[in-house]
């Protein structure tokens, strides 16, 4: 990703409209299971600047690992529990260390050229019965300027992502895609970056919008918050979601 993005990140990711909704959708998947643990111990397998592993303390102890030194830093700075610089394909911890580990839009980058192995060393840390969150950007149509600044490797289909747990021997519990409601405009967004050059000074994808367009932004993604816990699939999205577990075996 470039260093850029990481510095937009951080000034923005506890207020951001995407981000406060990307947690709100990702407690659901965990309440339905650990509404009231707050004794887990908790692997951010890609932290980013932290803002995930503060949202991530309500159910237990939480280590940040990432690979890039600018994430570290803020997430060092901003995070209580630990963080360390490692990589997901090859994670610094003991096998059966954890309860849950989460990987947001994390595995898709260039630096993660094939999966498997991030889902094997995934399935390795987790204690029998222990789960793992992940959530991948959806479609290669909704491909543009974004995933070039992040060096997003591609993007997914829930089938895809889905084959992927289960050919690493984990069994899926729920998935979903997210962020549904806005994948229109997500979509013309794409559509018209292809037809314009992109300017040197473009603001970031991750950059706060104005106050009130921001609130209005929360709203769709409220709404899926409701469906979701109410069971409800979203069959198609911006990105998908899923929440698997280490078999007890």
């Amino acid at each position: 990703m470039e260093t850029s993005e990481y510095t937009v990140m951080a000034a923005v990711e506890d207020r951001h409209w995407w981000y406060g909704g990307m947690r709100a959708i990702a407690a659901t998947l965990l309440d339905e299971v650990y509404a009231e643990r707050h004794d887990l111990a908790v692997l951010d397998a890609g932290c980013g600047t932290g803002a995930n592993l503060r949202f991530l303390r309500r159910y237990g102890d939480t280590i940040g690992i990432d690979v890039a030194p600018e994430a570290v830093d803020y997430s060092i700075h901003g995070t209580p529990g630990r963080v360390a610089r490692g990589s997901v394909l090859a994670l610094p911890f003991n096998d059966q260390s954890f309860d849950l580990v989460t990987s947001f839009e994390v595995l898709y980058h260039r630096g993660v050229p094939d999966e498997m192995p991030a889902l094997l060393d995934a399935y390795r840390v987790l204690r029998p019965g222990g789960r793992l969150l992940i959530r991948l950007p959806a479609f290669e149509l909704l491909r543009g300027h974004h995933d070039q600044a992040v060096h997003g490797r591609r993007r997914y289909t829930e089938p895809e992502v889905c084959g992927l747990l289960e050919a690493a021997g984990f069994v899926v519990e729920r998935s979903t895609y997210v962020n549904s409601l806005l994948m229109p405009l997500a979509l013309a967004q794409r559509l018209a970056e292809r037809v314009r050059p992109v300017e040197a000074n473009e603001a970031s994808d991750l950059t706060l919008p104005h106050p009130l367009i921001n609130e209005l932004l929360r709203w769709p993604l409220a709404a899926e918050v409701a469906l979701i816990a109410n069971g409800i699939h979203l069959p198609a999205g911006v990105s998908v979601l899923c929440r698997a577990r280490r078999k007890q075996k």
